[in-house]
């Protein structure tokens, strides 16, 4: 992945991590588990090709468990994703996390293969999630990615200590 940098993000940062959710994501804010977040707020990773944006990377700490709130790329299969998993892993690790965790749904197919080929495993599996979900954010989609419809929430994990 040549003259791409990654590194944490900044206050600076805001503005164009607000423009990405609102035009990547249709808004700033996200639910997941039954809470509403928004991932602006979290800390994070920014990948940069060419000085310019070219992935993120959201995250939160509670107790020992760090929570991976958001990861998206504007070009995909040039290892950006890759290189912000290691950057949050490493922090989480360095931070004395016991896990790194996320939720994603069901119609997301690219995700699904991309996190279990980054060692993280299946924890969790949480049907018709997303029907409270609407209830908080009602533009949430019935039909999703690869056309399919809209339902569950998926967890995976990664455990950081032997």
């Amino acid at each position: 992945m040549a003259d791409c940098s990654i590194r944490p993000t900044t206050p600076a940062d805001i503005p164009w991590i607000k423009a990405w959710l609102n035009q990547d994501w249709g808004s700033e804010r996200m639910v997941a588990r039954g809470e509403i977040f928004y991932p602006a707020d979290h800390a994070g990773f920014a990948a940069f090709l060419a000085d310019k944006p070219a992935g993120l990377l959201t995250y939160r700490i509670v107790d020992r468990d760090c929570e991976i709130t958001l990861l998206d790329s504007f070009q995909e299969g040039i290892g950006i994703g890759t290189a912000l998993i290691e950057a949050v892993r490493q922090m989480a690790a360095e931070a004395g996390c016991r896990r790194l965790w996320l939720i994603t749904t069901n119609d997301n197919l690219n995700a699904l293969g991309f996190y279990q080929k980054r060692s993280f495993t299946l924890a969790a599996l949480y049907p018709n999630a997303i029907q409270h979900s609407r209830e908080l954010k009602p533009e949430i989609p019935l039909i999703g990615a690869n056309n399919i419809p809209l339902r569950d929430e998926i967890e995976f994990e990664m455990l950081l200590e032997a």
